[in-house]
């Protein structure tokens, strides 16, 4: 790369322009974040009704309605009702329109049609859009002002949502991208050396950015993947070139030519690089084992950041840095100093006390993990973002008039046998105060549908227990024997989306640690080292929900998001495997080469503590705008991400690790025999230093980060 630099950059330049060029398509092409989870009981009512009971579509929307001065039986508001039926049923994706009945609490100025829509999920968010278009000029012709509308549903809610999520990502990104140049900035020492690594980084997000643009021309793109793009793949593009710029910078101290420090920076940092690239992919990988679209897509959307964040990273740098050599020192900030003398003395110290830090790091994580096992998850909706929508407004009126949900309730029959027997099941559903009414409908052939209007909004745990209530309860036991019952609706898909994640939950905790144990087995040869690692990051990882746990109530609502620990996990598991691999990377190097475990120890913690902590910093810095977003399962990412990445870079890689390794000796490095012919030879130990070196070349070897 350093030889064609000039080629690398101009393709960079090329590519980037293109992406930039692509942008505008993918704001249009954001799609919504889909929650069903295929094969669940409330995804095969949904095709059973779909096929059998077309005219209800694939989902079914509200219009909700309201005047501040005609009551809904007020013949004039009746009209008006009639006329926006009339323009959204022109439509052909429009099936059956059913007046939903006047619930007891029903504000009388309100009134509400359920409509059934066709359509994958795309074509059914296109639709929403047009629908509240249509339906709002109908009721502006024929009620002059007098009577508004809302289009709502789980299509539209989550539209109207990720219109405001893609606003604040922009926002995020302009708060992200000064901080972390402030952050570079005080840490490399200089503003010539903290562009770099803002430079790879965001060449590697626009082009990313720019692929996301290319795959909306063809389907929906998940807002996950947007986020993923722009946060993850900042932070590790920030990550991955700093580690090689240091190393760069580590070959000129040394009196390496701009070419040749490049050349050693990519054959070394970059190696590493590609590991912690490689570890983060293994983990996001194991997510395709579940059969929920939005797990998927956060996968898809961490493997493509990943991706783009290490082109940049092994491509980018060899070519910019000897062309920007002379320039690397520019804009001092503070005055050039022997960084590594401190983290020296740190080694040292904890090398003499290995059993007091591990001790009381190790008391410090569990304490915090504590919290973790009373976390309560769920989904919760941002009514925040919704508040000035017209399908927001729409929504908070039925929840007001506690019609806040409807679970359809899919009864397949014999065609000769008529309609279902579902009078003891409607009976007791009417008299169950937590129904608001419930509507019979029937295809006349196979299919009896009951559509349960439920008091209590679809995200709370009180919507939940009615949909368990009529599948393990009140169906089996009030329909005549061999009658099959499914529900779906709101409330059911999202109670079975959280049961599909915790069921496969352990499947992908045992496959990333099962990944995880083999890549570090090969990069360090050793049974112990990975072992030590898995458990390093499960502890930083439990402390970590610990705390959101601690704190849910004022970043999340009371719930922690379904979704959350599995992306969590595997996103920030494998960034722990990251910082492992670059910290142990260099005790192995120089055990390799000296036999001295102590020494190997000690040399890796001060050369890498400053590198991990300046990467753990921007990471940081790329995840905090998520923080401040009005979303809260975006603020939980952010608070949960931030904290194990933080536990993980201080007290798990700067004390706890070194001590356990001071701790374990020579056993650290042991291989059985048998296992070692099978693996790929460890690589050729470095050279040796100089046995004796000067103070002055000392400090030079120790300027990583501000020489």
């Amino acid at each position: 790369m350093a030889r064609r630099g000039r080629t690398v950059i101009a393709l960079w330049i090329a590519l980037a322009a293109g992406s930039a060029a692509l942008l505008p398509s993918l704001v249009d092409a954001v799609a919504p974040v889909s929650i069903s989870a295929a094969g669940t009981e409330s995804d095969h009512a949904g095709e059973l009704i779909t096929e059998k009971f077309p005219r209800l579509g694939d989902e079914q929307f509200m219009l909700a309605f309201d005047s501040p001065e005609w009551p809904a039986a007020d013949p004039r508001y009746q009209r008006v009702v009639q006329e926006a039926a009339r323009a959204v049923t022109a439509r052909p994706e429009v099936g059956s329109v059913v007046g939903l009945p006047v619930t007891d609490r029903q504000d009388p100025r309100h009134s509400y049609l359920a409509i059934g829509v066709a359509g994958d999920d795309r074509e059914r968010q296109r639709l929403s859009r047009e629908l509240s278009a249509v339906a709002r000029q109908a009721v502006d012709r024929a009620g002059g002002g007098h009577v508004t509308v809302g289009v709502v549903g789980v299509t539209p809610v989550l539209d109207e949502m990720v219109r405001g999520e893609t606003s604040a990502l922009w926002r995020i990104e302009v708060v992200a991208v000064p901080l972390a140049a402030a952050v570079l900035v005080v840490g490399l020492g200089t503003v010539g050396a903290a562009a770099v690594p803002l430079l790879v980084a965001g060449a590697g997000v626009l082009v990313g950015l720019g692929a996301l643009a290319l795959l909306g021309l063809v389907t929906a793109v998940d807002v996950t993947m947007l986020v993923a793009m722009t946060t993850v793949g900042f932070g590790l593009g920030l990550d991955y070139s700093v580690l090689i710029l240091l190393r760069y910078r580590r070959a000129r101290a040394r009196g390496a030519t701009p070419h040749d420090a490049a050349v050693e920076s990519v054959a070394t940092a970059g190696v590493t690089v590609a590991w912690c690239a490689l570890a983060i992919a293994v983990a996001a990988s194991v997510l395709f084992s579940i059969e929920v679209t939005a797990v998927r897509t956060c996968a898809a959307g961490a493997l493509l950041a990943t991706a783009a964040a290490l082109a940049a990273a092994l491509t980018l740098p060899p070519a910019v840095l000897p062309r920007l050599d002379r320039l690397l020192g520019r804009g001092r900030v503070r005055p050039q100093r022997a960084a590594g003398l401190g983290w020296e003395r740190w080694a040292r110290h904890l090398m003499r006390h290995p059993w007091r830090y591990a001790v009381g790091s190790g008391l410090v994580l569990v304490v915090m993990a504590v919290p973790l096992l009373g976390i309560q998850f769920g989904l919760r909706l941002d009514r925040d973002l919704l508040a000035h929508s017209s399908t927001g407004q729409g929504a908070a009126r039925m929840e007001g008039d506690e019609l806040a949900n409807t679970v359809a309730l899919a009864l397949p029959h014999d065609p000769q046998a008529g309609p279902a027997d579902v009078y003891a099941l409607m009976s007791a559903l009417r008299d169950d105060p937590r129904v608001s009414a419930v509507v019979p409908l029937d295809n006349g052939r196979d299919l009896t549908v009951l559509m349960v209007g439920q008091r209590d909004p679809i995200d709370s745990p009180a919507a939940a227990r009615l949909v368990r209530d009529i599948r393990e309860n009140l169906g089996p036991r009030l329909l005549p024997e061999g009658q099959k019952l499914y529900a779906t609706g709101p409330s059911a898909i999202i109670t079975d989306l959280t049961a599909a994640i915790a069921g496969r939950f352990g499947h992908v905790v045992a496959l990333v640690l099962a990944c995880s144990f083999v890549l570090l087995l090969l990069v360090f040869r050793s049974l112990l080292i990975p072992l030590k690692a898995i458990a390093m990051n499960l502890l930083a990882l439990g402390a970590a929900f610990g705390l959101l746990a601690l704190v849910t109530d004022h970043v999340g609502g009371g719930l922690v998001n379904a979704l959350l620990p599995v992306a969590i996990f595997t996103v920030v598991f494998g960034l722990s495997m990251d910082y492992e691999v670059f910290l142990v990377h260099r005790m192995a190097e120089h055990y390799r080469a000296t036999g001295d475990n102590e020494a190997a120890v000690a040399h890796g913690l001060r050369h890498t503590a400053q590198p991990i902590t300046l990467a753990a910093a921007v990471m940081v810095v790329a995840l905090l705008g998520l923080c401040f977003t009005p979303r809260p399962d975006l603020r939980q990412v952010g608070f949960t991400a931030i904290a194990a990445i933080v536990l993980d870079a201080t007290v798990i890689r700067l004390v706890l690790v070194p001590a356990l390794m001071r701790l374990f000796g020579h056993r650290n490095w042991w291989l059985p025999a048998p296992l070692a012919r099978l693996l790929p030879p460890a690589p050729a130990a470095p050279a040796l230093p100089p046995p004796a070196p000067s103070p002055e070349a000392h400090r030079s070897e120790q300027q990583e980060v501000t020489s």
